[in-house]
Order: C-alpha cells, then sequence, then structure tokens
C-alpha cells in the first residue's frame, strides 16, 4: 500500500494530541508536513480517519481503530527497533552553529528518534563526507550541487568583523562596495563571504586567504584586514579585540545541509525535518 512508518506515526501523534500544532512540535516538523503526512495515509488506506475542524479534530471510527492497534504495535516496533535507533549521526561543520535553536533541535530529534548526533567541528567538513567520515554537514557557503543533495535552513544578513583599535571600528556601519576596497580576510573553502561576491569592477583586490574562522578571527584582531560574515557571528564569536559592524547592501548568506545524492544515512531526513521545524518556528516566534 505504500504506507510509512512515519505516516502511521504522524496519525500516532495527532489522534494523541487531537491536536495538529502540537503534534507537530511534539514530532518536531512543521504543521503543514505534518497535514499532508496523515492526508496520505488516508488516501492509502482509503477511509477518512480523523474529523478536522477549526478548532478541533475528532477521530473518526476507522480512525479509533487504527488509534487502538497503532497503540500496542508502535510501542512494539520500537523496542524491536532498539538497537538501530541508537545509531550515531555525524554532523560536521566548518565554523560557527548557529544560535540555541539549532542545539534545541538536535535536542529533540534525539529525544524523538533515540538517535545521537555527534558534531564535528573540521576545516574541509564536505571533504569528510566523501570519505565517508560525516554524514551530513553544515555549511554558510556554496554548494557544489553535482556530488551532493543541499537543503536551505535559512538566510541571513552580514556584518564585518573589524578590529577595535583599526580605523574601521569607528563606523557605525560599512557599505558593500566601501568594504572591497578595504583588506579582505576570507576564506577560499567555506566563507560566507568570497572576492567573487563583488561585480567584476568592484572586486576586491586585497584579500589575505586563512584556513578556518579562528585564523579569520586572529587576523581581524590584528588589524590587518575585515572579514564579512553571518550576523549570527556577532553574537558566537565574542573577542575582545574585535567588533561587529552592519554592512549596508551586502547580500544574505545561506545556510544550507548538505549530503550525499545516494546511500545518506537513513536518519538524514529526520535530521533535516528537525532543523527545517525549529528554524521555521523560530523565525514565526
Amino acid at each position: 500500500m505504500g504506507i510509512e512508518l512515519h505516516h502511521l506515526r504522524g496519525f500516532f501523534a495527532v489522534a494523541e494530541e487531537r491536536h495538529f500544532t502540537r503534534a507537530a512540535a511534539r514530532l518536531h516538523v512543521t504543521q503543514p508536513t505534518l497535514s499532508r503526512t496523515v492526508r496520505v495515509l488516508e488516501e492509502k488506506v482509503g477511509e477518512r480517519l480523523l474529523d478536522r475542524t477549526t478548532r478541533q479534530v475528532e477521530l473518526t471510527p476507522a480512525g479509533e481503530r487504527l488509534f487502538g492497534e497503532l497503540a500496542e504495535l508502535l510501542p512494539r516496533l520500537d523496542v524491536a527497533l532498539g538497537p538501530a535507533r541508537q545509531r550515531r549521526l555525524r554532523l560536521a561543520f566548518a565554523w560557527m552553529l548557529p544560535d540555541s535553536w539549532l542545539h534545541e533541535a538536535v535536542v529533540r530529534f534525539e529525544e524523538v528518534t533515540g538517535a545521537q548526533v555527534d558534531m564535528l567541528r573540521r576545516d574541509d567538513p564536505l571533504a569528510e563526507l566523501e570519505r565517508g567520515e560525516a554524514d551530513i554537514v553544515m555549511v554558510w557557503s556554496r554548494v557544489p550541487a553535482a556530488r551532493f543533495s543541499a537543503v536551505t535552513v535559512m538566510e541571513e544578513a552580514q556584518v564585518a568583523a573589524v578590529g577595535r583599535h583599526s580605523a574601521w571600528a569607528d563606523h557605525e556601519a560599512l557599505d558593500w562596495f566601501d568594504a572591497a576596497e578595504l583588506p579582505l580576510i576570507t576564506n577560499p573553502l567555506f566563507g560566507a563571504t568570497a572576492p567573487q561576491d563583488w561585480a567584476l569592477k568592484h572586486r576586491p583586490s586585497h584579500s589575505a586567504l586563512v584556513g578556518n574562522i579562528d585564523e579569520a578571527m586572529a587576523q581581524v584582531a590584528a588589524g590587518r584586514g575585515i572579514a564579512i560574515v553571518p550576523e549570527t557571528a556577532g553574537r558566537t564569536c565574542a573577542h575582545p579585540s574585535i567588533q561587529f559592524v552592519p554592512v549596508r547592501r551586502a547580500p544574505s548568506t545561506a545556510l544550507s545541509f548538505v549530503y550525499p545524492r545516494r546511500g545518506e544515512h537513513p536518519m538524514v531526513s529526520r535530521l533535516v525535518e528537525a532543523v527545517l521545524g525549529k528554524a521555521s518556528s523560530d523565525r514565526v516566534a
């Protein structure tokens, strides 16, 4: 019939909560995603399982029967799959995990699935992915789409990291095109900004290449240039010799999750759903 386990778990959560929004939060997915999941299940069983109104959700007779069966079957299935549910999922990132919402999404994912997420800081996470030493990676930069699948989680404004004792620290903000005239510190592998982000006639002529965020911040602190980074950096990369100033007219940068096109870890899609759901709910809030 093409019914999958997530269809049954989605219906079961709604049946227990009698509420789509609460059930979606419990499963760490979006409410529209959960609604589609239950609708697909109804189509596949050929019966309406839920009566929906604007204020409440009630089970139909067919829904009551399925709910009763699942109340016994799902716990037994969880026990049977116990060893498999303890698998580890390796999440690699080059620099800067975003604000606490990502950690909250990971914790909720672990609670719901029983899997464990190992967070690995690596200078070249895509190389880890290709070698099979990571299952999914997080990047703030362009993704070579030919070999990987990528999901954009969010887009964020950019700011300039400048030395507190440099001439640039006196500016309340920098302009994107004025920034191109300054010494620019970039990470060619996984920096959020690269010289080619400017039109050719405005492209920075003075740039220093670094291998990771720590090297970039060290160069900035020493007053050797500025680094254009996501505004998350202003909250997570505190440094006594660095301040962060807005950059007017700067393009946004995307935070993406990347995983293999084939043979991906079986829990990858669940983690991506959890992260997308949390990122979306935080933006709405």
